[in-house]
């Protein structure tokens, strides 16, 4: 292996590793860390990636894995406000949430990226316990019970929390004052 394969690996994927971790974690620098650690990793093993049809799948299961690992570290710290924020809507119904575009065109208008960075930017907005199992759902395809056993908390919490995010990412995007699509679709 020389230098100039792995840093072109490297940039292949440095995109992809980086998003990944920043939707999980919601802070750039943490990311960053991350992001490091993943082609930390995967430099030990590059004699493997560099010829694997699957390094890209590697490599996003290795990000998500550090970044679970990473916020259950510090799961005294945010489980504090997730029990804070779980107390203040206790009793509250949080049906399907879908707001009316003041204007129909304005997602017709949107590119995909430019759609994609606005709910990101939404997503940073979150509680960790809110964002992680959405992210997880909803960007990585991991089915509810595979993200409670990763999280190690109860499915139940994990749909719960899920609800709550999407109600809570959709009310975060309607004071933004732009319109969004509904954000309850189910697959």
């Amino acid at each position: 292996m020389t230098p100039v394969d792995f840093t072109t690996f490297m940039r292949n994927y440095q995109d992809m590793v980086y998003s990944t971790a920043v939707r999980l974690l919601g802070n750039d620098a943490q990311a960053e860390d991350i992001s490091q650690e993943v082609f930390l990793k995967a430099y030990e093993r590059y004699d493997d990636l560099s010829t694997s049809p699957t390094a890209g799948g590697w490599l996003k299961t290795v990000t998500t894995n550090l970044s679970i690992n990473h916020l259950q570290r510090y799961r005294k710290r945010w489980s504090f406000f997730s029990d804070l924020v779980h107390r203040d809507r206790e009793g509250e119904d949080y049906g399907e949430v879908e707001f009316a575009a003041p204007d129909g065109d304005f997602l017709a208008d949107l590119n995909q990226g430019d759609r994609r960075a606005w709910v990101e930017r939404a997503l940073e907005d979150l509680p960790d316990h809110q964002r992680v199992p959405l992210v997880l759902y909803h960007f990585e395809d991991l089915p509810y019970d595979e993200i409670a056993r990763r999280m190690g908390v109860s499915l139940s919490k994990i749909k719960t929390d899920i609800l709550r995010g999407r109600a809570a990412l959709a009310q975060i995007l309607t004071r933004s004052g732009t319109a969004h699509e509904s954000l309850t679709a189910q697959r």
